[in-house]
């Protein structure tokens, strides 16, 4: 009897840890996407080069792996840049080796440094063309080794690379195709959960103190966030302007994802220091309000956009900062900020207007999800956005 429960409880924890796997895996489906389009990339760029008889089909497949990238735009772009970089930097090489005669070593080096040094100097100015470099110096040096002509290296170079670059690109088409403007949801969450936990964190420290040490984890992790949307938000604009994704625009979603770390930097500001004991005893109650209502609905609307759903309810988070308005006013009232350092009124005034500020907002990104949501608004129906 204790061997089969002894096996039951094996069995259960193999469940468990095969489950976690699972949903590690779930969370990763855009990386593993990437992991298969690579591979299959690798193996159709060498088949396709063997079957051509190309002499290296190393470069084909290096190619269709230096292509074949997190989404379709960014792919677009690496194939239009590693084309243009190869082909400028075969005919420039061709050319350098073929106009300059070059049979002793000197001469050789003089000719690299001629090869090298303009289009070194080019991509300093274009990152993007810095496979010009390289195409130059392997047209340049490789018919040496290979007692081969200029001109038939740098065609060779030139089919190999278009071999992978066309093969690479035509994979993150078909095989698990990753469409930048749907990661862009992805993305804008993140920010938006990180975000929720930093405000919380930030109104928090007016009654306690701050955790310095969490809220430069939290900020460097927005940041990384708002890196990361930018660059897919580019990707995603490269491929409704070549028509391979449709929906919404990523502007005003990248706009107000900004302008709310933008209200996080004010708050940040007015929350330096504790507010005095006085403040805290009225305020401490209504700010907490506003704190979790705000937070909340940041990380409800991260979940609308991952799950392409209508935004939630706002009318938490205005009630919440309406209330703490009219305590700030009954504050004011009864005196209580008459006798505060100029400095701290400052601060507590100026976190007034950083709420009031973080609430519009709140109602810009509602109308973004919203328009990100793959179910349209019912007819009839007002988000309370449109309402107010």
């Amino acid at each position: 009897m204790q061997q089969g429960l002894r096996r039951k409880q094996i069995g259960e924890s193999l469940i468990a840890y095969f489950k976690t796997i699972a949903k590690w895996l779930q969370s990763r489906k855009v990386e593993l996407g990437l992991g298969v389009r690579v591979t299959v990339a690798a193996m159709g760029a060498l088949v396709v080069a063997l079957a051509l008889g190309l002499k290296l089909p190393l470069w084909a497949v290096l190619t269709s792996i230096i292509v074949t990238q997190m989404s379709v735009g960014r792919s677009l772009k690496a194939t239009r840049d590693y084309l243009i970089g190869t082909i400028g930097g075969a005919l420039y090489g061709a050319a350098v080796a073929i106009l300059i005669p070059h049979n002793g070593e000197g001469a050789l080096l003089a000719v690299l440094v001629l090869a090298v040094a303009p289009l070194a100097f080019i991509a300093a100015l274009n990152p993007s063309l810095n496979v010009a470099t390289v195409t130059a110096i392997i047209v340049l040096l490789l018919p040496i080794m290979n007692h081969a002509g200029v001109l038939e290296s740098a065609i060779d170079r030139v089919l190999e690379v278009t071999v992978g670059a066309l093969t690479g690109l035509l994979v993150s088409f078909v095989v698990l195709p990753s469409r930048a403007h749907s990661q862009v949801r992805t993305r804008a969450a993140t920010a938006l959960e990180l975000m929720a936990s930093a405000l919380h964190e930030l109104l928090s420290g007016l009654t306690r103190g701050r955790d310095n040490d969490t809220l430069h984890r939290l900020q460097d992790g927005i940041g990384a966030a708002l890196v990361a949307l930018n660059a897919i938000g580019i990707e995603a604009e490269r491929e409704r302007n070549a028509r391979l994704s449709s929906g919404p625009d990523t502007g005003p979603l990248l706009r107000t994802v900004l302008r709310l770390r933008h209200d996080l930097v004010m708050i940040g500001r007015a929350s330096v220091v504790p507010l005095p004991a006085e403040l805290q005893q009225r305020l401490a109650s209504p700010l907490s309000r506003v704190s979790d209502a705000f937070a909340e609905y940041l990380k409800a609307a991260a979940v609308s956009l991952r799950k392409a759903t209508l935004p939630p309810a706002i009318s938490p988070a205005q009630v919440a900062l309406r209330d703490y308005a009219a305590e700030v006013s009954a504050v004011r009232s009864a005196g209580l900020t008459r006798g505060v350092p100029g400095d701290v009124a400052e601060r507590f005034f100026a976190l007034g207007f950083s709420l009031e500020q973080m609430r519009q907002n709140l109602k810009d990104l509602e109308r973004c999800v919203t328009a990100w949501a793959d179910s349209p608004a019912v007819p009839g129906k007002e988000t309370s956005a449109e309402t107010e």
